[in-house]
């Protein structure tokens, strides 16, 4: 057997560790590259700092994440700004995806003009602004509207999509029917687990309640040419090598269900045959 698509390792997933820790693990685990989340970490910011690792630990960076989440308001500054560093960064670290999650909705004009200027940039760098799927946020029984145009980018006009299935499962979204949906559209793939109780808990893959399995084997049959990251979070991981644990058993998880069969190859003497049989 033989697999097509890549599966990388998202920095995210050795939180608290550094982005020197992801590249290190993924050396040593066997993946195939790393997605960077843009954070306050200085390395994180730093295209020629990144190369340097990706040199040293032979893992190419494949996904910028920009740093749109709550935690990262503080980086980079305004909101079009951290879209256009992260697609700067991409171009000079080699890679043409940047991972962004939908606006929130206090976001003004960056909000209501989301999809627009996602598009823009793409045609300016060439660079995949890849929008993540969210999920509703509820408090005492009812949903409140944190994202615009909304946290499910399936209906959305976006041209290129990250799916995620920890907030798939918060939202109680069937992440294989998502991807049939998604068809090209879809572009990157946050691989773990989550189950529907309000926290995004990326689960090791099976620890869930998603059909994770389903779906991953859903791209291997449509021949799907993304690539797969695994953001698992590690944090909670207790004991010594647990966290590679988690990360190396996710990792076989994907390789064993992306897997396709290697091409028949011709018998022996396949062609002498056909030729002598064609004479008779």
């Amino acid at each position: 057997m033989t697999t097509k698509t890549d599966v990388i390792l998202s920095s995210s997933s050795v939180y608290p560790l550094t982005v020197l820790d992801a590249f290190s693990m993924a050396h040593d685990l066997g993946y195939d590259g790393v997605e960077v989340m843009v954070t306050g970490n200085q390395i994180s910011q730093s295209p020629d700092r990144l190369l340097t690792l990706a040199e040293r630990y032979e893992q190419p960076i494949r996904a910028i994440h920009a740093p749109t989440l709550l935690l990262t308001q503080q980086v980079w500054g305004s909101a079009w700004n951290k879209i256009e560093r992260s697609a700067e960064m991409a171009r000079q670290v080699g890679c043409d995806v940047v991972v962004a999650h939908p606006p929130f909705r206090w976001q003004g004009t960056y909000a209501t003009g989301f999809a627009d200027g996602v598009r823009r940039i793409f045609e300016e760098t060439g660079v995949r602004i890849a929008v993540e799927n969210m999920y509703p946020w509820r408090a005492r029984g009812r949903e409140a509207k944190m994202y615009l145009p909304h946290w499910n980018p399936v209906p959305q006009p976006y041209d290129y999509v990250t799916w995620d299935f920890s907030h798939a499962a918060i939202a109680n979204a069937d992440s294989h029917q998502a991807f049939k949906e998604l068809g090209e559209r879809l572009t990157h793939v946050h691989l773990c687990d989550g189950t529907d109780n309000g926290k995004d808990e990326h689960l090791v893959p099976g620890h869930g309640t998603q059909p994770v399995r389903e779906a991953v084997e859903f791209l291997r049959e449509s021949e799907w040419d993304g690539v797969v990251a695994v953001e698992v979070a590690t944090r909670r991981a207790k004991g010594t090598g647990a966290r590679e644990e988690w990360l190396a058993e996710t990792l076989e998880f994907a390789r064993r269900h992306l897997a396709r069969p290697e091409p028949a190859a011709e018998s022996a003497g396949g062609d002498d045959g056909a030729r002598a049989e064609a004479s008779d």
